[in-house]
């Protein structure tokens, strides 16, 4: 075996060792989110609001959602009627919703708390997982799980996915994918919807 066969077959020993590290640790979501928060930076993945803003025939919302959050405290959609609700369905396990997480915790800190409400909903089978995940990231806002069924109106074979409801109770956005949160142009969208 020559020299350069042998140097191919140690790059590419290493880089195999490498996947499998990252992935019997976990830790491969959190390198790719990394990643994908690069993409987010270039705006091309924002949500399309300007043309749903103004729409007038929006869907009415499912509020029969029974929620814990990660202090055990149990919360029904119903309470907050009135309200505009950001509610985002993530999971650890999935790099774009952990590319987005810093976009919505900047935007979580920029709205008023009273008028507008996040459910950052883990889909997570296991709820510990998500509670440590958003205490070793130091994000802001509270993480909750279903307690009982997802209505079908929230169910998706895709995450993240996020959907806003207006202070109305009409389902005024539903965005698949992740997305750059933080813009001044989203901001205006949820307090436009109060």
């Amino acid at each position: 075996m020559n020299t350069k066969n042998k140097k191919s077959i140690i790059k590419y020993s290493v880089l195999l060792g490498l996947v499998l590290v990252l992935y019997t640790t976990g830790l491969h979501a959190q390198v790719i989110g990394f990643f994908q928060q690069g993409i987010l930076m270039t705006g091309l993945m924002n949500p399309k609001v300007e043309n749903t803003a103004k729409e007038t025939n929006y869907t009415p919302a499912d509020y029969n959602l029974r929620l814990i959050n990660s202090k055990g405290e149990k919360l029904h959609l119903q309470d907050l009627k009135g309200k505009v609700i950001f509610m985002n369905l993530w999971a650890t396990w999935c790099p774009p919703c952990i590319a987005e997480m810093p976009t919505i915790n900047e935007l979580y800190n920029k709205m008023d708390k009273e008028d507008v409400k996040f459910i950052m909903l883990s889909l997570d089978n296991n709820f510990e997982k998500a509670k440590k995940f958003n205490e070793n990231k130091g994000y802001d806002f509270e993480v909750y799980q279903v307690d009982g069924y997802l209505p079908s109106m929230y169910n998706t074979p895709s995450i993240p996915t996020t959907f806003v409801i207006d202070a109305k109770g009409n389902l005024a956005l539903t965005h698949k994918g992740m997305a750059d949160y933080s813009t001044q142009e989203f901001q205006d969208f949820l307090n436009g919807l109060k």
